[in-house]
């Protein structure tokens, strides 16, 4: 398997997140001006959201891993995957590719280049559900890696198309595209005062996830003994 020098990787990281957050706002945007129907508008948010995620894991991931997300390369990092040093620049390209993302959209559709967002989304509740999806990702990942490898690009876009709209945050699950969205004051926005607690939640259910997920998919000799008892 090729493997690709650092600012390659970086690159990738940042155009990855950059086209993630450039769908995500964009498509918003285009929502908001076709339909005054919510639950129609968060519809043509989640579905290009998600099919953009399964493109851009197919064909950046060879390169970078496409985490796309602070939350997923600290838990890489944590499981000492990836060095500490390069989390840190990825978690930077991956800012900077977020903020060029909005950036792109607000140009696309003749917006300011950035706005604050006065949105709010706050509360127990949101953040509760921002701890779930980040929860939901980081276990989809994980468990993908280990028995669906080739499939994660869907398991991933599936997910976050999913949880769109079983979460009370539309599952924002990633600090970067948190950060960028706090820069577009259109239907995908967050509040900046806001951005505290999503993080802190999207962080603390990775953590999470990433602790459950260690222990479910670590091997005994029980388990290993029932799972061969129980073969025909």
């Amino acid at each position: 398997m090729q493997v690709f020098d650092q600012p390659r990787r970086l690159a990738a990281e940042c155009l990855g997140t950059a086209r993630l957050v450039a769908t995500v706002v964009g498509s918003g945007i285009m929502a908001e001006t076709l339909t005054k129907d919510t639950a129609l508008a968060l519809l043509a948010n989640a579905i290009p959201t998600g099919a953009m995620l399964v493109v851009l894991i197919s064909i950046l991931g060879p390169i970078s891993g496409a985490h796309f997300n602070p939350a997923v390369s600290l838990v890489f990092a944590f499981k000492r995957e990836l060095p500490l040093r390069e989390s840190v620049f990825y978690i930077a390209a991956q800012i900077a590719g977020g903020v060029a993302g909005t950036v792109i959209a607000h140009t696309m559709f003749a917006l300011p280049i950035v706005e604050v967002s006065i949105k709010m989304r706050t509360g127990g509740a949101q953040w509760f559900a921002e701890a779930v999806a980040a929860f939901g990702l980081i276990a989809t990942i994980l468990g993908g890696i280990r028995f669906a490898r080739p499939s994660i690009p869907w398991l991933v876009g599936l997910y976050i198309t999913a949880a769109y709209w079983f979460t009370a945050s539309t599952s924002f699950a990633n600090p970067a595209v948190a950060i960028a969205r706090s820069m577009t004051n259109t239907f995908s926005g967050i509040r900046p005062q806001d951005l505290p607690g999503f993080i802190a939640a999207e962080l603390a259910g990775a953590t999470a996830a990433l602790i459950v997920v260690n222990w479910l998919l670590g091997a005994t000799n029980d388990t290993d003994t029932i799972s061969t008892e129980a073969q025909p």
